[in-house]
């Protein structure tokens, strides 16, 4: 079956190259670390792990490095000496990967055939493969048992939408969940979804959400500068993480909620660098004020009420939360599942939020409970802002609610990182 998978992606490769090709010629996207993932292992990679033991991470995009952060910092604690080395599979990753890994070599993940994936096991020899969430590579996990790789998932998750094609091809999967040495779950319903596509029930433990561990240190220079040259008297809506469509709605709601609270100043973070400048233009074009961030850091300017500030750069919106009077979370206005309540109910932030919330059904539900987040239809988006916005005493009751919300549920990360270190003891160190 492994020669139909590595036949079926070499397939779709070759199907899809004009599309790749175009791609990277109009938007660069898909150009970068390409030679790396073809298997053409960076300089820069092999000097850090030459004669080092190494433990590889590997962490999609910008979710999974947030989450992976202080997994990785407790890793390093933990392995004096080793070489805890971090791999994503997109650019935007790469980026935050770089910026807040200081010290770690970062690289992307091979594209999973055969020549590929060995250069770099070949290569980093590792004594363990850590991968975050839902990242299933066969190729990878076969080639990780022939070496005697303890290959561990932490944080993992099953989302409503992946289950049922998981369970359409439980015969194919379960051979390759076999394979991996521990599974790592986010909760009790994802451990028992884990087991019922064909994990090792024995292999599955509940460890908990690292994303409820997700702290952000000093305030960053970008916030710093923003905080200054806003109106005393400025209430912040934060917009983070927004997917097409929805900054139109938002744009729509704006002048609504700019009648009600004139002092409302708008942050607006697109989740693909892609599309930063087609937001540009949306917001130009529908009139309001625009500043965008990248500019801003060259020749800070004063915002005015009203207006919309474009954070057209990667890795601040975390620590950008801490500035809102009210957050929305963006993907849920639109069909794609929803990103993380907490970045910013860490911060006692009140958070609203779409209806399409699956891939953090936990996170929501659980806030939910406690009344500590807004779920709305996307046709009245801009009155639960303003309700927010006109409602403060009610609003920051609730945003405190989701901080208990977010410090209850800390501990993930000690956990995961105890159950790592007892699977490198366990294993011999991955027979190397």
């Amino acid at each position: 079956m492994l020669w139909v998978y590595s036949a079926l992606l070499a397939a779709v490769l070759v199907v899809g190259a004009p599309y790749w090709l175009v791609r990277m010629m109009t938007s660069g996207r898909y150009r970068a670390g390409l030679a790396g993932r073809l298997g053409r292992v960076p300089a820069g990679l092999r000097e850090a792990v030459a004669g080092k033991r190494v433990v590889w991470v590997h962490a999609v995009s910008v979710g999974e490095v947030m989450a992976a952060t202080a997994l990785v910092r407790e890793l390093r604690a933990a392995l004096p000496g080793w070489v805890v080395a971090v791999s994503t599979t997109t650019a935007t990753g790469q980026r935050l990967a770089k910026e807040r890994f200081a010290g770690v070599p970062v690289f992307y993940l091979p594209l999973d055939f055969k020549f590929a994936v060995r250069r770099y096991l070949a290569v980093l020899r590792p004594r363990m493969i850590v991968l975050m969430e839902s990242e299933l590579w066969p190729r990878l996990m076969m080639e990780c048992e022939r070496d005697g790789v303890a290959l561990a998932v932490v944080n993992a998750r099953v989302s409503d939408r992946s289950l049922p094609r998981y369970l359409r091809l439980k015969r194919l999967w379960r051979p390759l969940l076999e394979r991996v040495s521990v599974f790592l779950a986010q909760s009790e319903e994802n451990a028992a979804r884990l087991r019922r596509i064909g994990a090792p029930a024995d292999r599955v433990h509940v460890s908990g959400n690292l994303k409820y561990d997700i702290r952000v240190g000093a305030e960053s220079e970008l916030t710093r500068m923003l905080r200054d040259r806003l109106a005393a008297d400025a209430r912040v809506v934060v917009c983070g993480s927004t997917l097409e469509g929805e900054e139109r709605m938002l744009l729509e709601a704006w002048p609504r909620v700019v009648a009600a609270e004139p002092s409302a100043v708008m942050v607006l973070a697109p989740r693909h660098p892609e599309r930063f400048a087609a937001v540009a233009s949306m917001v130009e074009a529908s009139g309001f004020g625009c500043v965008r961030a990248s500019a801003f850091r060259v020749a800070p300017v004063g915002i005015a009420p009203g207006s919309v500030f474009l954070l057209d750069t990667i890795g601040d919106l975390a620590s950008v939360y801490s500035l809102g009077a009210v957050a929305f979370v963006g993907g849920s206005l639109v069909a794609k599942g929803g990103h993380n309540p907490l970045e910013a109910a860490r911060f006692g932030v009140p958070v609203v939020m779409g209806g399409s919330y699956e891939n953090f059904r936990e996170i929501v539900d659980a806030m939910r409970v406690r009344d500590a987040i807004r779920v709305v239809d996307n046709k009245v988006i801009g009155d639960a802002l303003v309700a927010m916005l006109d409602r403060s005493g009610e609003a920051l009751a609730m945003g405190e609610r989701g901080r208990e919300v977010f410090d209850a549920q800390a501990g993930a990360t000690a956990r995961t990182t105890g159950a790592l270190m007892n699977l490198l003891s366990t294993n011999g160190a991955g027979g190397r």
